[in-house]
């Protein structure tokens, strides 16, 4: 049996969950801005509280690992690397995209998503990265990756290889919606990431023994944090 905390920050969603040999048993959220650095803390209290889990019997802790807000992304994994070294317990990543495909590959299952075709469409999770510019990957439906991750500024041309071949091109997650009218022959559909998304995926990585080395680990975060000096004259 496993036991493994979950924390996916990396957009305006702060959302933790534990799960139990790959199965959720209790998930808090919220969409209420970017208070992660506040909420992380008490939705992992209150989730053990729930659970009448200890902390000393978690098995692992996982980490969404981007990309994603750079804030965010720096909030949840700062915190998950803190409690893996005072556990003294294994740190799984997560990617963010992968873990959102999952959450759609869960809803459809649920019957939450319906989308015609499912069985042959490219699923291509998206995360706000500014502008018209889309952090995105492409998964099949088993949630295979069928290309790499990438920073795409969206014009009517992108994901060519994907997109005009019979099967359905489905977006979603916080920069598809931004893009819908841009890719008119894609399916957008409504998909939030959440922890629940990495309780799989961070199980399977545990299994094969794929956890970070906790004192090196950082985000991934695709992109380099840019700093820009205001125009405006303070003094």
């Amino acid at each position: 049996m496993s036991l493994i905390l979950c924390i996916e920050t990396g957009t305006d969603v702060c959302s933790v969950g534990i799960a139990k040999d790959g199965e959720l048993l209790s998930l808090r959220e919220s969409d209420e801005g970017r208070d992660h650095a506040r909420k992380v803390g008490v939705f992992v209290d209150e989730l053990l509280r729930e659970t009448d889990i200890a902390p000393d019997d978690l098995d692992a802790v996982a980490v969404g690992k981007g990309p994603g807000s750079y804030t965010g992304l720096r909030i949840g994994v700062s915190f998950a690397k803190g409690l893996c070294y005072g556990l003294r317990k294994p740190l799984v990543a997560v990617g963010s995209l992968d873990a959102l495909a999952e959450v759609a590959r869960e809803d459809y299952e649920a019957g939450i998503l319906a989308v015609d075709g499912w069985d042959g469409a490219y699923l291509c999770p998206m995360v706000d990265a500014r502008r018209m510019e889309v952090y995105a990957q492409v998964f099949d439906v088993e949630g295979r990756p069928q290309s790499e991750v990438s920073a795409e500024v969206v014009d009517g041309g992108s994901f060519p290889a994907f997109r005009g071949q019979g099967r359905p091109f489905v977006i979603f997650g916080s920069g598809a919606r931004k893009c819908a009218d841009i890719l008119p022959d894609a399916v957008c559909v409504e998909v939030t990431p959440s922890a629940r998304g990495l309780a799989r995926l961070a199980q399977q990585a545990l299994d094969e023994g794929r956890t970070e080395d906790i004192a090196y680990f950082e985000p991934f975060y695709l992109k380099d944090f840019v700093v820009t000096t205001s125009r405006k004259k303070l003094f």
